[in-house]
């Protein structure tokens, strides 16, 4: 089953996507839901992100090529993380499918990065791995966009990371999507830039949640996005970058200057 979130007159709602068309529902997959008879042309309707969540986490450093590309950048070895480690995103940056990531004034160095996102769907609370994922509602597609001379100054990247417009996330929620079956192909104004497995990762989501809710409780709709691989080239305004996750589906957002 595929969720999504969009605007009907004027409120958003909730909806079941089928083929090219949405189902509208009330409620919600957290707490139940009920059809309401309405359905809408999928090309017709405006996407919002799938889901806010009451809390959004954001793993840092999870795929090795990644941190190696970065260590090598600067000249210095590769640091890989030797135990889970998890941050903290804003939900004033997040956006849905389709929307324009804004440039603020004064960036000079944004990039793209292409996440795998988990949808907790149960409340977890000192769950084993094995149980970790029966937690999960489904995934959903990522763009943790930073600006990386600000990533370098600010030091708990309040702006790098948080910028409104920042962090685009959807189409949809994806329930029967398989991490092992999963790629992760960018690309920007149509030519791909990196593919890599999307479950090629130095601690997965099951790791995650296990040692997450040993310490905190995760409730239904939090998100946890869970790093990239490779690295980006530098973006400007006019480039529109596509994050393609197999099974999952695509999602595409144009950047565009300040106003």
């Amino acid at each position: 089953m595929r969720w999504c979130r969009f605007e009907e007159d004027g409120r958003a709602v909730h909806g079941i996507v089928e083929g090219d068309r949405v189902v509208a529902v009330e409620g919600d997959p957290f707490s139940g839901h009920a059809p309401t008879g309405r359905i809408h042309r999928l090309s017709g309707i405006r996407l919002l992100p799938p889901v806010v969540p009451p809390t959004f986490y954001a793993v840092g450093l999870n795929y090795a090529r990644h941190i190696r590309e970065a260590a090598d950048r600067k000249g210095v070895p590769a640091d890989l993380p030797t135990q889970p480690d998890v941050g903290y995103r804003a939900n004033n940056a997040l956006i849905g499918h389709g929307a324009d990531i804004v440039i603020p004034e004064g960036a000079t160095k944004v990039h793209y990065e292409g996440e795998v996102v988990a949808v907790i769907g149960r409340t977890a609370r000192n769950v084993s791995e094995a149980e970790a994922l029966d937690h999960v509602l489904g995934y959903t597609i990522g763009n943790d966009v930073s600006e990386r001379n600000w990533q370098r100054s600010d030091r708990t990247f309040w702006r790098a990371k948080n910028a409104d417009t920042f962090k685009p996330m959807g189409p949809w929620i994806d329930t029967e999507a398989r991490l092992d079956r999963m790629e992760t192909i960018v690309r920007r104004n149509g030519e791909e830039t990196i593919r890599f497995r999307t479950d090629d990762m130095i601690f997965g989501v099951a790791t995650f949640i296990s040692t997450m809710s040993r310490y905190l409780t995760l409730h239904p709709g939090d998100v946890i996005w869970m790093g990239t691989d490779g690295s980006s080239p530098d973006l400007q305004a006019g480039d529109e970058v596509e994050i393609e996750i197999t099974g999952i589906g695509t999602l595409r957002n144009r950047l565009v200057g300040a106003s």
